[in-house]
């Protein structure tokens, strides 16, 4: 066998993953493209798509033949599919086709950061990169001309990026690759902003690369050189919308860095009627004769954060609904595809598509759980008799088993809402162990938590559960990864970093 063999296996196997994610998913739009026309708020992103298209810009032309600049909706997407509208033709399977070639790529994303959580294996990388590849939830919703599957996506690929930049310290450019994906994501969904800092620390953390001790000089200098490449990401996140921004400010009377829905939606979440989910908004006597739409959302912001500070229980009261309608069941591809042609796709298949995707994404988090439970490892231990555990680790292990239990018992229920901060909660007991944990692992977790808050803060929808999928189904391929080191295949052991990525890279160890 020659001495490239093994490195080209990670190569082979990532070709492989993106190979069969794309076509199951164009295999799907072959099927969808003339029988799903765009529905729900698809019908708002194909239309400003279509104007994109043809040169008249993020407006809309109203029914009484009058035109306005918008920005109610994220433009990412819109402007994207515009873009291809315009060299394509506005037909909503090129939409669709974008959604597919993009969710290939969090298949693939999701395999490499498999293979440096698990750099002894093949089998969990591929396992991750497939579960991705395969999900019911995430394929079927590929027709769907919405924006959570292009998040999640974009999102897995920024977390790639990281991954990159944490090898490749303490060079600069990879931040800024990770700083323009997340930048990307943010203009597809704006509050993916959030993780532009996130990354860059997780790309800080870890083991120094190549084993080479971290740089010394003053706590001033190392506090300066740890802090430059988290701004740096960050500010390069927002010269991606700085243009998006800047056309606001012009446009629409009031400055918003991406969107003007944050007050609508800030205002659906404090109604103390709410469900949890979305619902028709009740406008507030001081709105009623507002209609610019950048100051009609102001004005719905400002009687929202009135409702929130004068009744702030009956608010924090609706966060358990929040959290229920956005991870209970997601559903998102089964609603879709009914709601676009009921004919075509019928309530029982809906019913039937959301109990396989449900089941699926209730396997995902059990096995998560499973990982989160197993706790950090332990590398370094001495053979022979050990003492026994301290007070403190008893109680450790003893809520690691409560909140383990809780997880089983909410994953097998409706409640899995419970199950995912169980999750989170799991995480949390590693300790300092976890700052050195792997990418694919910090990202899932953090994605995990900002959509958490974000739709404790605002409303929920199943749908929006999606941006958390890949990550999060990779992170469970990882129950299937044994601790600690293993022997690499071809005999010779190598030193592994059981805390976080491998360190040392081969030639094959990255697909591009």
């Amino acid at each position: 066998m020659s001495a490239d063999a093994p490195a080209a296996a990670p190569r082979r196997d990532a070709a492989a993953i993106f190979a069969v994610a794309l076509a199951v998913r164009v295999a799907v739009v072959a099927w969808a493209a003339g029988r799903f026309p765009p529905t729900a708020d698809g019908t708002y992103y194909h239309r400003v798509a279509e104007r994109i298209a043809e040169g008249l810009g993020y407006t809309w032309l109203w029914p009484d033949g009058v035109v306005t600049y918008a920005a109610h909706y994220p433009v990412g997407y819109p402007g994207a599919v515009g873009a291809l509208y315009a060299l394509f033709g506005a037909h909503p399977a090129v939409a669709m086709l974008l959604n597919a070639a993009v969710g290939a790529l969090a298949a693939l994303a999701v395999h490499r950061l498999a293979s440096r959580a698990a750099p002894r294996s093949r089998a969990v990388p591929a396992l991750a990169g497939a579960l991705v590849a395969l999900h019911p939830g995430l394929v079927a919703y590929t027709p769907a001309l919405m924006t959570e599957g292009v998040t999640g996506a974009l999102v897995a690929c920024a977390a790639w990026a990281s991954a990159w930049a944490r090898d490749r310290r303490p060079a600069l450019v990879p931040f800024v690759v990770v700083g323009l994906l997340v930048g990307a994501a943010t203009l597809v969904r704006p509050q993916s902003l959030l993780l532009a800092p996130v990354f860059a620390g997780l790309a800080l953390s870890g083991p120094a690369p190549g084993g080479f001790p971290r740089p010394g000089g003053s706590l001033a200098w190392r506090a300066a050189r740890r802090a430059a490449p988290v701004l740096l990401t960050t500010a390069v996140a927002l010269l991606v919308c700085a243009p998006w921004t800047a056309r606001n400010c012009a446009r629409m009377n009031r400055c918003a860095l991406v969107s003007v829905n944050g007050g609508w939606n800030l205002l659906i979440g404090a109604d103390p009627a709410s469900t949890g989910a979305w619902a028709p908004i009740q406008v507030p006597e001081a709105c009623r004769e507002v209609f610019d739409e950048a100051g009609k959302d102001a004005c719905f912001g400002r009687e929202a954060r009135r409702y929130i500070a004068e009744h702030p229980g009956a608010w924090l009261g609706l966060v358990p609904r929040k959290l229920a309608a956005t991870f209970n069941y997601c559903g998102a591809a089964g609603w879709y595809l009914h709601e676009a042609n009921p004919a075509a796709f019928s309530e029982a298949n809906k019913v039937a598509l959301g109990a396989i995707e449900t089941v699926f994404e209730r396997v995902v988090l059990l096995l998560a759980l499973a990982w989160a439970a197993r706790g950090p490892a332990a590398p370094g231990a001495p053979l022979g008799r050990a003492r026994g555990p301290s007070l403190a680790q008893r109680a450790l292990g003893l809520a690691r088993l409560a909140l383990l239990a809780l997880g089983i018992v909410a994953a097998l229920h409706v409640h899995a809402w419970v199950g995912y901060l169980a999750l989170l909660g799991l995480a949390l007991l590693q300790g300092r162990a976890l700052l050195g944990a792997p990418v694919l692992v910090g990202a899932a977790l953090a994605v995990l938590a900002a959509t958490a808050a974000t739709h404790a803060v605002f409303f929920g929808a199943g749908r929006y559960a999606l941006v958390a999928f890949p990550l999060l189904t990779g992170l469970a391929a990882l129950a299937a990864a044994r601790q600690g080191s293993e022997q690499p295949r071809g005999g010779a052991p190598r030193a592994v970093n059981t805390a976080g990525d491998a360190p040392a890279r081969g030639p094959g160890d990255e697909l591009l």
